[in-house]
């Protein structure tokens, strides 16, 4: 009987010693899986920011479609003026300007200023052409897309155009347990990742910066 009774006691010990490790565990592997998913998807959301300020720089405004954005880093191209040779140091103490003594030596001909044109896929995306499509997608989300959106707002009465990518903590952390994405929910001012804004311009900061 009290070898049965030892037993028990001791099956009830290794019960609750591991209930005891699960519960100090589970928020620390929580929190390695959630760190993990997060650089993931804070990249992604970095190209959908570089995106975007590349197409405003060509078009002078945001773009609140994913398609016209992929279509866009995939064919378009942006100019970039090409420097060749070196103005004098002579040029620029004597005329105590930088831009007046790249006229001097333009005029001159000792410096040339041509204009070629890349292509954004190689600027933003080389050697990684595949992030392109996957690029509107949250990733571990099982295929759902970035919320998206555009809008202009009132910065001391200059209309300003804003855009808004952003990803909800439920989409990020799937197949993990709700009650702790619940959890780490609570007394957020968004419950997830997301860079811009739709409310205020905010230099297109994400919002883990």
């Amino acid at each position: 009987m009290k070898q049965a009774v030892s037993v028990v006691l001791t099956l009830v010990i290794i019960g609750l010693g591991y209930i005891l490790y699960q519960s100090i565990m589970e928020p620390i592997r929580f929190e390695k899986e959630k760190n993990r998913r997060y650089a993931v998807t804070i990249n992604r959301l970095k190209d959908i920011r570089s995106s975007q300020v590349f197409f405003k720089t060509t078009y002078g405004r945001y773009t609140a479609s994913f398609d016209t954005l992929t279509d866009f880093v995939k064919n378009g191209n942006i100019p970039v003026v090409r420097a060749i040779g070196t103005i004098p140091e002579e040029f620029i103490d004597s005329l105590k300007s930088l831009e007046k003594a790249e006229k001097l030596a333009l005029k001159m001909g000792i410096i040339q200023r041509d204009t070629i044109r890349i292509p954004i896929r190689d600027t933003l995306f080389r050697n990684r052409y595949a992030d392109i499509d996957s690029m509107r997608y949250i990733p571990f989300s099982g295929g759902k897309e970035f919320s998206l959106g555009t809008a202009k707002v009132n910065v001391s009465g200059l209309i300003v155009d804003v855009f808004e990518a952003s990803a909800l903590n439920f989409d990020i952390l799937r197949g993990i347990d709700k009650q702790l994405i619940v959890n780490f929910n609570d007394g957020k001012a968004f419950p997830g990742l997301k860079v811009g804004s739709l409310t205020e311009s905010n230099n297109n900061a994400g919002n883990w910066e």
